[in-house]
């Protein structure tokens, strides 16, 4: 991770976006600190959207339709979610100036979550930001067993079929390494991120009605999606 720096000017969602831009983006230290940070990992973690591995048990998991994944329809769900400690994790990143400002990116149509219910009940999702072709993700929850793996999987189909081109995770944890993430340099995060915002991705393309099958095979197709890889 690169050396935070203190913000000195004030951030709005505006800043955000061009901090996003620059492949920079905020943290705290914990939930009550109410300073924010600039943050630039010298090593990048990105998940590639050709030929994602999804494992086998997973994969049933979701054609077994255990979940149902919808879009957008609880921000303020699924950033509660991420902001709650667990077991394996007592402590969060996200603040309360962290929730204003996704909250507001929500609202202008930049930031979305995708979301695992059962019966009834959010169990599980993960949010972060659309901007060009690229998407910065952010946090992901699981209250239950599988449920932010399936969230990933069904972004990544989302990426695909919107023609997105790069998938930013920050940093590659086991959770991620999984489906295949790796770290890159900054220099070559950087080049990919140019070429992500030169386009558009339509985070809203992929059918509401596509089949569990279809997504699965859609995130394992292997076919290139645009962005350079130099």
């Amino acid at each position: 991770m690169g050396s935070p720096s203190n913000l000195s000017i004030e951030i709005t969602p505006q800043v955000l976006l061009k901090a996003y831009a620059c492949g920079i983006f905020p943290m705290a230290e914990s939930a009550e600190d109410t300073t924010l940070y600039w943050i630039e990992p010298e090593r990048r973690g990105i998940l590639a959207l050709e030929g994602l591995h999804v494992p086998r048990r997973l994969a049933r998991v979701i054609k077994q339709g255990k979940f149902e994944v919808r879009v957008d329809s609880d921000y303020h769900g699924v950033i509660e979610g991420c902001a709650s400690s667990r077991a394996g994790r007592r402590t969060t990143w996200i603040n309360r100036r962290i929730r204003e400002l996704y909250a507001d990116l929500f609202d202008m149509g930049y930031c979305h979550t995708v979301e695992t219910w059962r019966d009834g009940k959010l169990v599980g999702g993960l949010y972060g930001v659309a901007l060009g072709r690229s998407f910065f993700g952010e946090s992901m929850f699981s209250y239950e067993t599988d449920a932010s793996k399936v969230a990933l999987v069904y972004l990544a189909a989302r990426l695909r079929y919107g023609d997105f081109c790069l998938l930013d995770t920050q940093f590659v944890t086991e959770h991620l390494r999984q489906f295949g993430a790796q770290e890159i340099s900054r220099a070559a995060f950087h080049r990919r991120l140019e070429q992500a915002l030169q386009g558009f991705g339509a985070f809203d393309r992929l059918p509401a009605d596509m089949s569990a099958e279809g997504v699965l095979q859609l995130v394992s197709h292997t076919s290139k999606v645009g962005c350079s890889t130099a």
